[in-house]
């Protein structure tokens, strides 16, 4: 094992250089979910480069390439990256920013990409020295339902040859570079979007007696909704229902017709996730029926909540703990935040852990989906050299 993790730690060092000018090249063009056209033909070109055969179109702009070893029909694991970026305008100043105005990568794809293309390049170089084969799923569309991972697996990624395994890495702000995060079992929430359509009658504000106030009604649907997480669910279940967005269109004196109303609702529990669905409709409708107005109600179901295989994460926890030193591989809490990661996790047992890519000093704090979002890009030897000693290891003891 000391053999392979020194090489590969050469590895990491040799290719930095390279790895942080692809990153830098995904940074200043990005594309979003279901529009990754450029960012897969690069993809496919820096493939090509290393010697590496793919297969593109998958999903519309997905790429998977695979890195065949000795006897490499014996066994296979995935390796995933997502590839889109998000409509939010830059606001760094940095010599790689964004080139396309109100698109940019802020929660760090840009940093998957090069990492899995990174390790992929290291990988090669060492498939001579490994059993089976590892895919390498640059997977579009995670930003947007119904997320490139279930459209993926539809179209057959973890078939031909059949995949044990998916083991995906995504940045966090709240570590520092250096250092990585793993939890065991449930680590993300489900999420579903909840749209509201409350109506009334409008007219005057002056003649209140003469309306049906939408407004009112869904004031009392909002507030009594929340009691759904303090009253109704277990406290052991983590359970978010949350309001972003309250349309009314009316005037300081107009009342409006109808008040639109939109949310999100998150879960670790698929039963109880069912159950929440139920009440919000119940509830929503029962308030305003009550109020003399009615209440439609649709909810789009998201991603499922994502599960770490236990025994997995396990093994991938002490590898990391070996690869980079106990002091930095740390615990997650759980989060309340989604990742369609969580379809391969269905499938297949699966572990998605955390790259910290935080540094004071240099003012990189951001958070994940904001205009100022940052990497420390000494993130980017830590990434393909820890995903690529997690690979070879992981498949040599299978």
């Amino acid at each position: 094992m000391d053999e392979i993790k020194d090489q590969i730690k050469q590895f990491s060092s040799e290719y930095l250089e390279e790895i942080r000018k692809i990153r830098r090249h995904f940074h200043e063009n990005p594309e979003l979910s279901c529009e990754e056209v450029l960012t897969a033909e690069y993809i496919c070109n820096k493939l090509d480069e290393y010697n590496i055969p793919y297969t593109k179109g998958i999903a519309g702009t997905g790429v998977v390439g695979l890195i065949e070893g000795k006897n490499p029909l014996s066994r296979n694991i995935a390796l995933r990256a997502d590839m889109d970026a998000l409509p939010v305008k830059e606001e760094n100043d940095v010599v790689y920013k964004s080139k396309i105005r109100e698109k940019m990568h802020a929660c760090g794809h840009d940093v998957h990409m090069a990492c899995l293309l990174g390790a992929a390049k290291i990988l090669n170089k060492l498939k001579d020295d490994f059993e089976g084969s590892i895919k390498l799923i640059f997977q579009p569309s995670e930003e947007t339902y119904p997320g490139g991972a279930i459209c993926m697996i539809q179209e057959g990624v973890l078939k031909s040859p059949e995949t044990i395994h998916v083991i995906g890495q995504h940045v966090i702000n709240t570590l520092e570079a250096g250092k990585v995060g793993m939890r065991s079992g449930p680590y993300m929430a489900s999420t579903d979007e909840v749209f509201l359509s409350v109506k009334g009658k409008g007219g005057h504000a002056a003649t209140p007696d003469q309306i049906i106030d939408p407004i009112l009604i869904a004031s009392h649907i909002v507030v009594a909704l929340q009691q759904i997480v303090s009253r109704k669910a277990n406290p052991l279940v983590p359970t978010v229902i949350s309001f972003g967005r309250i349309i009314g269109e009316g005037r300081t004196n107009v009342i409006p017709d109808e008040v639109l109303i939109s949310g999100t609702v998150r879960t670790y529990d698929e039963t109880w996730r069912k159950t929440v669905h139920t009440t919000i409709k119940h509830m929503s409708a029962s308030i305003a029926e009550s109020m003399g107005g009615s209440c439609d109600v649709r909810i789009a179901h998201g991603y499922p909540f994502l599960n770490n295989d236990e025994d997995l994460t396990s093994k991938i926890r002490s590898l990391a703990k070996d690869y980079l030193g106990e002091n930095n591989v740390v615990e997650l809490e759980p989060r309340m935040t989604a990742e369609d990661f969580s379809y391969f996790a269905n499938e297949v047992p699966s572990c998605l852990y955390r790259l910290g890519i935080r540094n004071e000093k240099k003012g990189i704090i951001s958070n994940l989906h904001s205009s100022t979002f940052d990497v420390d890009e000494s993130c980017l030897k830590t990434g393909m050299g820890l995903m690529a000693f997690l690979a070879f290891q992981i498949l040599s003891s299978l």
